[in-house]
């Protein structure tokens, strides 16, 4: 019931919090998309976990990942970045990994937890160092204009 307030727990919304921020401060178009994309499917995370049924819970966690994938990759046509592409890669991983999950039937473990976690990460960054970069491309083409 209090998992949520687990100190790294706590932390993982801190780094969400502010890779959004920080996208919706500094980067462009796609990277504000993005954010609000990725945000919007925590959320959904967020509230599926408290779905008492684990089956109906690791279906609405394999169709976030699905949504999450997806919208990714309909921004990475559109934009055509590096960014969105090695996170559409990862979100590929993380939906790969519900869906055996969910076909295998197996309980969820340490394993997964890594994976997904580590996955997670990785798209965050991806967005943060999109963000970044969006950043210093717009602050060079404003210099170079003067």
């Amino acid at each position: 019931m209090l998992s949520h307030l687990q100190p790294l727990v706590l932390f993982g919304w801190l780094l969400l919090a502010t890779t959004c921020f920080v996208a919706w401060r500094c980067g462009g178009r796609p990277e504000r998309s993005g954010a609000a994309l990725v945000l919007a499917i925590t959320l959904g995370f967020a509230l599926a976990g408290s779905i008492t049924d684990k089956s109906v819970t690791r279906a609405v966690y394999l169709l976030l990942d699905g949504v999450l994938a997806l919208g990714l990759l309909m921004l990475a046509v559109r934009h055509a970045t590096r960014w969105l592409g090695v996170a559409v890669l990862l979100q590929g991983v993380q939906f790969s990994l519900h869906a055996y999950y969910l076909v295998a039937a197996r309980k969820y473990d340490n394993l997964y937890a890594l994976v997904n976690n580590l996955v997670s990460l990785g798209v965050l960054l991806c967005l943060l160092a999109g963000s970044i970069l969006a950043r210093r491309w717009r602050k060079a083409s404003d210099a170079a204009a003067k």
